[in-house]
């Protein structure tokens, strides 16, 4: 029996990741797809002829592009930093049905307590600009004012349930918005990563 059960257990320990990985894969079909791709599609088609670049020619167009290149490559880069820091630190996804085990303060979570929702938004305003849609811009407030409705009511909730004093230092020290000059670091050693 007692070899049944190493065997057991070596066996759940050999799919956990798999099973975070097919979660992590479903939570970037599910949330990237809808918030960059399908919903601006949506809109664009609904509200006419794209103006690329704002509807700027040449030379201005060039600077609406440096920002649209510098929105976009700030909003992946920690987009993709968040999601690697819950993956490898946290041991979860960013997905709501399989959160990470650990609170993570690091990277960019010492600066802003909702980083991945504001690579969102700086990969929203770059769409903005390139696609010249003030309807983009638009569903960027509203994925802002959801978030920030989910946040208060429900996600922040149920981290102080799951982390208990640690998530209430850490909401004291970092703000849900406004980032931080500089990395907030916890006082005292716990399960914070």
């Amino acid at each position: 029996m007692p070899q049944l059960q190493r065997y057991h257990v070596r066996q759940e320990s050999l799919c956990e990741p798999m099973d975070k990985e097919r979660e992590l894969f479903k939570g970037i079909l599910l949330f990237p797809g809808t918030v960059f791709i399908v919903i601006p599609a949506i809109i664009l088609q609904a509200s006419g002829p794209i103006r690329w670049f704002c509807g700027k020619t040449f030379p201005e167009s060039m600077i609406v592009v440096a920002v649209i290149f510098f929105l976009a490559c700030v909003g992946a880069s920690v987009a993709l930093w968040t999601v690697l820091l819950f993956y490898n630190l946290g041991n979860g996804t960013p997905v709501p049905w399989a959160p990470p085990k650990h609170l993570i303060v690091k990277g960019p979570y010492a600066y802003v307590r909702n980083p991945m929702i504001m690579a969102a938004l700086a990969i929203l305003l770059a769409e903005t600009l390139l696609f010249g849609s003030i309807g983009i811009l638009i569903w960027a407030g509203v994925l802002w004012g959801l978030n920030t409705l989910y946040f208060a009511l429900i996600e922040e909730p149920r981290l102080k349930n799951r982390f208990g004093d640690e998530y209430v230092e850490y909401s004291k020290n970092v703000a849900r918005w406004v980032p931080r000059m500089t990395p907030w670091f916890p006082t005292r050693s716990s399960g914070r990563l």
